[in-house]
């Protein structure tokens, strides 16, 4: 069974690979943007030198990091959550709950291959090209690249957690458009994607950091950044650990209840 989900997942990786003149536009944006908030963040550390504990090199590197992390966690949704819609549209998705495999675990390793394709082309593309133009406190050992590697694949099911919930209201809703847009505010907001979420004040900052959507972006930049090491790592890795099992668990038992009564359009 194993060798299925591998299957999927590098079908997956192939398919966003054939959308080529996509990537190369999805790599410029991010990459302007990136110049964009990166020169923002620069002049806002020059006026508050320090903000958040973090110095005017760090911040500039976190831009980019998040940038490199949107489109590859799937901050504003997407990946398989069209698919599954348009599943629903179709009534295909009848078909899904039919196939010998989990429908969980199918549609995790089709995300998981769509995230490994677009690590290496949204994610280090830009963040090279940043690299270039700006002076990042990147790391230079390996090690802690592989945590971060490490700290990103962890990323990417916590937010595929929170996707497949969102798609599943599609077994009551018929439509999740409304529910994805609001998570998708959530996630852009809670997971350190515009700002990180030290400079978030009081209750505020404290809610953030113990929500799933922070284990998407903060977290992994965290780690690149060498803000968690040793034992704080381990417990990084622990929140994000405890929030995968947690959503895919809730992901299972809203699964078992919605195709006990399926409503299929189009068929």
């Amino acid at each position: 069974m194993l060798g299925v989900y591998s299957a999927v997942a590098r079908g997956a990786f192939r398919r966003y690979s054939t959308y080529r003149a996509a990537t190369v536009a999805g790599v410029v944006t991010n990459s302007v943007f990136g110049g964009i908030l990166a020169s923002t963040m620069l002049a806002l550390w020059q006026a508050r030198p320090g903000l958040g504990g973090y110095d005017a090199r760090q911040a500039v590197t976190y831009v980019w990091i998040s940038q490199a992390l949107l489109v590859t966690v799937a901050v504003w949704g997407g990946g398989f959550q069209d698919d599954v819609q348009a599943r629903f549209r179709s009534g295909d998705i009848a078909i899904d709950l039919y196939r010998p495999v989990d429908f969980q675990g199918w549609w995790l390793a089709t995300d998981l291959g769509r995230a490994g394709f677009q690590l290496l082309t949204r994610g280090a593309v830009p963040l090279a090209l940043g690299a270039l133009v700006f002076e990042l406190a990147l790391p230079s050992e390996p090690l802690v690249w592989a945590e971060f590697l490490l700290a990103v694949v962890l990323a990417v099911v916590v937010s595929f957690g929170v996707r497949f919930l969102v798609s599943l209201a599609g077994f009551w809703l018929h439509d999740s458009e409304g529910v994805r847009a609001a998570v998708m505010v959530l996630s852009m907001f809670f997971s350190g994607m515009l700002l990180p979420l030290a400079l978030f004040p009081g209750a505020l900052g404290e809610l953030a950091r113990v929500l799933p959507f922070s284990a998407m972006v903060q977290l992994p930049a965290d780690v690149l950044l060498q803000r968690r090491t040793g034992y704080s790592l381990l417990t990084l890795y622990g929140f994000q650990l405890a929030w995968a099992a947690a959503l895919l668990m809730l992901g299972r038992v809203a699964q078992a209840l919605a195709v006990r009564k399926v409503v299929v359009q189009g068929g």
